[in-house]
Order: C-alpha cells, then structure tokens, then sequence
C-alpha cells in the first residue's frame, strides 16, 4: 500500500472552523474529513502537514509524524485534507498524475514521487502531468459544510454500517421504517418512548450516547460518542452531533463539532457549531430568507460580502462561543471563535474573534476572563487544555485586538 500524506495547506477562509483544528479534522458528516478519507480510500496515513500555528494541536490530536517525511519514502500519495468528498479519480489514482481543482488551479491528490509529493506539501505545484477533476471539490469558505453535509451524512452511515456491531432496537422504542437502519452501538442506551424515523436514512447511535425518553429523531443522522439527546428533543435529518453533546429542543441538519451544548428549547438548522460552545436557552436561528432568495453572507470581519449558492443556511458558530437566553441569529452569521453575545438584538453579518457584545457596548472578551471561564467549562467534561491549546487561543485573541485597534 502506498504511504499517504495529507495535508492542510491552509487556503480558503474556513474560519472559524479551522481556528483551532487543520482541516481534514473538521467534520464535515457524521465523521471529520480525515477519518473518511482514511476509511473511504483506505489510506495508509503516515504524515500529515499543517499550517506551522496548527501543527502543536495537530501533533497532540494524531500520533503520526507532523510537517515531515517518516523513513525512506518512495512514492507518495498525497491528499489535500479540504477534500471533504474525494473524486472516483482519486481512487485509484493513475501513478505520476496530480489532480487539480479547476476554479481555482489548487492541487487536490495524487500519487507521486517523492520529491514531486514533498513540492506539493510545501504549497508549490510540481513539473508533472496534471489532470483537472470537475466542478469544485475543496472547502473555501465556513458555508461549505453545508454543500457537502447531506451526502457526507449518507456516504459515512454505510462506512458506519460496514465497520462496527450493533445491537438490537431495545424493547418500548417506537421505530418508524426498518428496524434494520438503526444503527445502535452496544453501550449506547435508547429509552423506551423514543422514536426513531429512519423511512428516508440510517440513524446511528454510538456507544455511550443516550436517548432520553420522548426524544424524536429522524434520520439520516448520526449521533456521537457520550452525547446524550434529551427528552423530547426533535432531531431532523441530515444532522450530525459529535462526542459529548447535549441537545434539546429542536436541531434540524446541524452539525456538531463536539463537545456543545444546545440543550434547551430552541431551533437550530443548517448549522455547524463548534466545540465547547453553549447556547442560551431559547436560542435560535433563521436558515431560510422570506424573500427564498440566495442566501449572502461574510467569512471573515473584514471580509466581502459573498453569495453562497445555498437557499437554506443556518450560523456558523465557532468554538468557545456563548449565547444569552433569547439569543436570535440571523440567516447565514458567522460568529468567531470566543464571542460571547448577550445583546438584546439579533446576531448578524460576522462576529469578530472574542466579541464580548451587550445592549450597552461591544468590546473584547477580556483573555484572562476568557481562560478562566473556558477552564471551568472544560472541566465539566474532565477535560484540561493543553499548554499548546492555551497558546493558540493567546495568539487568536491578540490577532484579533490588533485586527480591531
């Protein structure tokens, strides 16, 4: 098999999901990128490379080698890690042959030499025969998960399917459709006076997650490790919760990073939603304009104004983000990394990196405030930042003052 590097070359504008994570560890579906790229393509994954201010969380998150070439490699294959759904080409890739992008002239893959595959790592673009793949493959702004999300979704339930035991739908568990779609690890716990829908896609529901009674869910969706879906909270389609999330009230083709918590009443669709984020009670979002026209929105706080190409959008919500009670967010915000909104109006446009917003002002989250708060909400889930983590959010927070003087 040959060795398999993928890589991060840091392009695009994917923040705020990228601030704290490379791209292929985003997740994209019921699994991060990386995750289905290696069980898609059955990816002997030896190396990955990252932008230099990600390669610290990257080396603490996988063991393998970080910004470098392990041994004596011949040929390589090489996968750019913002390649959520890989093309048929790049599954048996014809030797020597790069494979591009053609908006925008990137590299997506292929199978290399090694001094042609180290040229691609390094962000350049190597003397060989190019083959260019049709429409857009790479994620180049936050609203991409969108675009990719629904089939995602399908394409990691039957990975999910073909991978794992389960067990059968316990006793008092309403299921409408065939038994056999629900896709139930063997410690996960589904109360009686659940319901599950699966007429139009799999379920699946990982060890650890719990199923509290009354709770509805419909599929395709996928719920993560230790999440715990509370009662009568209705999941629609094409929904993905990462590990240890609590969800409540109403989530509609959301996905969800890990670790957050949407617990109470509230909607939320056509989202993505970071880690350690918490929303208010009562929070909720638009996804949809009265008007049914393209939705518009802006990745970055200095940033234009792009179109989408989608009709249905919901918020991207970075991680550490909180809401007040009552928030609204409108149709396609984009809130970054450690904004804190308690403002009486409704969330709009793009929310600079640690905004601390209230009906009286908007200023930054003051960072020793900010640590202090994150370290007691990590530690409700056992969890304690590494020195790594703490410096890659100092570094945020001071781009994002000195973006804002």
């Amino acid at each position: 098999m040959t060795p398999a590097v993928v890589f991060d070359d840091g392009q695009g504008e994917l923040a705020p999901l990228t601030h704290l994570r490379a791209a292929f560890d985003v997740r994209t579906g019921a699994l991060t990128t990386l995750e289905r790229l290696r069980l898609s393509l059955g990816l002997q994954v030896v190396a990955l490379y990252v932008p230099e201010v990600l390669a610290d969380l990257t080396a603490e998150a996988h063991d393998l080698a970080i910004n470098r070439l392990p041994g004596d490699l011949g040929e390589v294959f090489v996968m750019n890690g913002r390649c959520p759904l890989p093309p048929d080409q790049l599954r048996e890739p014809e030797p020597g042959v790069l494979y591009i992008e053609p908006e925008t002239h990137t590299p997506v893959g292929g199978k290399l030499g090694l001094v042609d595959a180290i040229r691609v790592l390094v962000g350049e673009v190597p003397e060989v025969r190019t083959e260019t793949l049709e429409g857009p493959v790479l994620m180049n702004r936050p609203w991409h998960f969108r675009s990719v999300r629904d089939q995602a979704i399908r394409f990691d339930l039957e990975l999910i399917r073909t991978t794992r035991m389960f067990k059968p739908v316990p006793d008092g568990v309403l299921v409408i459709g065939s038994r056999e779609q629900v896709l139930v690890d063997h410690d996960a716990t589904v109360y009686p006076g659940a319901t599950l829908d699966v007429e139009d896609g799999p379920i699946s529901i990982a060890g650890g997650a719990v199923l509290r009674p009354g709770a509805v869910v419909i599929g395709p969706t996928a719920i993560g490790p230790h999440s715990v879906i509370s009662e009568h909270a209705v999941v629609r389609a094409n929904t993905a919760i990462g590990r240890r999330c609590k969800i409540g009230g109403e989530v509609a083709g959301t996905v969800f990073q890990g670790f957050a918590n949407k617990v109470h009443d509230g909607y939320l669709g056509d989202s993505w939603v970071g880690e350690w984020s918490n929303l208010g009670a009562g929070t909720t979002n638009s996804n949809l304009l009265n008007t049914y026209s393209e939705i518009v929105s802006q990745a970055s706080p200095d940033g234009r104004r792009e179109r989408t190409g989608e009709t249905f959008l919901g918020a991207m919500i970075g991680d550490h983000v909180k809401t007040a009670i009552g928030t609204r967010i409108m149709t396609g915000s984009v809130i970054h990394t450690g904004s804190m909104w308690a403002s009486s109006a409704a969330v709009t446009g793009c929310v600079e990196p640690f905004a601390w917003v209230t009906d009286t002002a908007r200023r930054s989250y003051r960072l020793d405030k900010f640590l202090d708060v994150m370290g007691d909400v990590m530690a409700r889930r056992d969890v304690e930042p590494s020195d790594a983590y703490v410096e890659r959010l100092k570094g945020l927070h001071q781009d994002s003052v000195a973006s804002s003087a």
